[in-house]
């Protein structure tokens, strides 16, 4: 399945696409795309469904995250040995992590606002694990049971916010609108290896990153099971994977975002983002 958001930025609505591409509208199903609804047993009462009956959704609404009421989102760095090397880093012996807030989270369509003061900000097409189960000291071998589905993250990051103003990344991480999810989650019945997905990002047209979440260092199961062991994690998490190369920060010399820029990143399978980069206060 495929399940998405849309309407206006929160007043989103539960949606799903049938097998022609046609979005479907699930209101009278269930309330939103989050919680229990991502368990194994909410998902399969939502397969039970036949899409032709679900009234047709006409028109182009706004899409929005395609998972709502996000706990936590949960990222990793350099997580992919060809990025790592890019960045002139050593491949960390254990996964790094730091959070995105979700008040960084927007629609996959959504502008991307440029902050006060930015001169380094930067692009990430990442992988994103949709928790369905909650885990905690989950073992890898039953990792995957936890996993709802997959979807698309754009980790954008401010690189001076980041890097050189002292303490977490996560300062340069969690500016409104630097978290484009979706457009919607593909159950992880449909993605045969999420080790195996190519993804791409191009701005204004200049393709910058061109990878596979084959050569992330530490995949999906140990990640999940990893991440357990800190904390627990719940129906609607998100886990942000890391990116592959191709980052403006490993251009030469360095690329970074201005306003009035056209983005538009895709994962295999799990479809694409458009973003436009405006100013803060436009």
């Amino acid at each position: 399945m495929k399940l998405l958001r849309y309407g206006e930025a929160g007043a989103e609505k539960p949606g799903m696409l049938d097998a022609e591409g046609r979005l479907r509208d699930l209101s009278d199903h269930v309330g939103d795309i989050s919680g229990a609804v991502l368990t194994p047993e909410g998902l399969s009462s939502l397969s039970a469904i036949d899409p032709a009956s679900l009234p047709v959704v006409e028109g182009a609404p706004r899409i929005g995250a395609c998972v709502g009421d996000i706990g936590k989102m949960v990222c990793v760095g350099l997580n992919y040995a060809d990025h790592a090397a890019e960045a002139g880093m050593d491949i960390p012996p254990e996964p790094i992590l730091f959070f995105k807030a979700t008040s960084a989270i927007c629609g996959p369509n959504d502008d991307i606002r440029i902050p006060r003061g930015s001169e380094k900000t930067d692009w990430e097409v990442e992988l994103g694990i949709v928790i369905g189960k909650p885990a905690s000291y989950v073992d890898e071998a039953d990792a995957m049971d936890h996993v709802a589905g997959y979807c698309i993250v754009n980790d954008v990051s401010e690189r001076a916010f980041q890097i050189e103003r002292a303490g977490q990344w996560v300062k340069g991480k969690s500016a409104d609108t630097f978290g484009p999810t979706g457009p919607w989650m593909v159950t992880a019945d449909e993605v045969a290896d999420p080790q195996a997905l190519a993804m791409w990002l191009e701005v204004d047209g200049h393709r910058y990153q061109d990878g596979s979440t084959a050569t992330m260092v530490y995949g999906v199961r140990h990640l999940v099971s990893y991440i357990s062991q800190f904390m627990s994690l719940q129906p609607g998490d998100i886990i942000s994977t890391g990116t592959p190369p191709g980052v403006g920060m490993g251009q030469k010399p360095p690329v970074y975002l201005r306003e009035g820029q056209e983005i538009a990143c895709g994962i295999e399978g799990l479809g694409t983002q458009r973003q436009r980069t405006i100013a803060w206060n436009a």
